[in-house]
């Protein structure tokens, strides 16, 4: 019998669209160390003093907007990822979510309770690492293991960002919109944005990251663990392999929350500022993210797309992110069999 399982962790999302569910939500996510990276005390008063009295019900509007018949998308499209995946090897897989349900620790408990197994393969689906993706969610099923005294291997999979099978994929993904039969100005790299703190806090060398304006261009040891470093790389592959020119595309960082100096440039301001360079047809695409979410959906599909059209460009059309793309199937399965 095989010995290795593998749990796939993605964000997570609310259970329901309403206030109530949307506040428990975001209470546990923004409670994560990881996520605001303040003592306690203080990010327990930001949290219940200025987010969670107003934003959930914001915030439940704005999932109501993209909200299917069979729940969250980021949900559904994550079973349906796991469905296809299981379809095509026969080592046990589980979906699972960082924050809201499945959680880490339920699916985790199922592995760890077949037998046989001895090995848990845990594949982090995010491309990139940062300390409030990455490291939280490794950090968490380590807490579970702990905690339950289960008597597996945790094997770690690495951020994949710059991976042949993984570029491979997206550029496949994406080929129905980027090809020389469509009709489109530009394209737009639309990243989850950090605040910089994340970066100079994980950077191991102490003195490397955002200390110069090429810092992500100078090889250093900092870069395993750079945020924006991996981002702009994954951006080199995929022009690489696509023949994108550097006229035709451009990076910005999105989704920013609080006071906190974040990443620059951000994406509103460079949505406008590609409109008034006279962009009238804008590709968009979020290779942050391997699932569409609410903030594809609904931040770029529909608030960017606005926020576009407003500044004078024509059309903004969104690229799915992978989802269930056959290619990034067979990625994930050629990963969960390997030696």
């Amino acid at each position: 019998m095989n010995n290795r399982a593998v749990l796939l962790a993605n964000l997570g999302s609310p259970d329901k669209p309403d206030t109530p569910a949307v506040r428990s939500y975001l209470n546990q996510f923004l409670m994560d160390p990881y996520v605001i990276q303040l003592p306690w005390l203080l990010r327990r008063m930001i949290v219940s003093l200025f987010v969670l009295p107003l934003r959930p019900k914001a915030s439940a509007e704005a999932y109501r907007s993209v909200w299917t018949d069979e729940g969250s998308p980021l949900v559904v499209l994550s079973q349906r990822l796991l469905s296809a995946i299981q379809k095509k090897t026969a080592v046990p897989v589980a979906m699972s979510m960082r924050y809201g349900n499945p959680s880490i620790e339920s699916e985790l408990l199922k592995l760890a309770n077949i037998d046989g197994v001895d090995e848990v393969l845990f594949i982090p689906l995010y491309p990139h690492f940062a300390d409030s993706t990455v490291k939280t969610s490794i950090v968490e099923a380590q807490r579970v293991i702990d905690k339950h005294g289960l008597d597996i291997r945790l094997n770690v999979f690495e951020p994949f960002y710059q991976r042949d099978d993984y570029i491979n994929a997206l550029v496949a993904s994406t080929r129905p919109w980027i090809n020389e039969d469509n009709n489109f100005d530009h394209v737009l790299f639309s990243y989850h944005g950090l605040p910089e703190s994340h970066l100079t806090k994980a950077d191991p060398t102490g003195g490397h990251c955002l200390k110069s304006a090429d810092c992500c261009q100078v090889a250093s040891d900092a870069h395993v663990s750079c945020y924006r470093h991996q981002v702009f790389r994954t951006t080199e592959c995929f022009v690489e392999k696509t023949g994108l020119q550097p006229e035709q595309y451009s990076v910005a960082f999105q989704s920013r929350l609080g006071k906190a100096k974040w990443l620059e440039p951000s994406t509103v301001n460079t949505l406008e500022k590609l409109a008034g360079d006279g962009v009238r047809n804008l590709l968009v695409m979020c290779p942050a993210f391997v699932t569409d979410c609410l903030e594809t959906l609904e931040e770029i599909a529909m608030e960017g797309a606005e926020i576009f059209e407003q500044a004078g460009g024509e059309s903004l059309t969104l690229i799915p992110c992978l989802n269930d793309h056959e290619d990034w199937v067979n990625v994930i399965c050629n990963w969960c069999e390997q030696k």
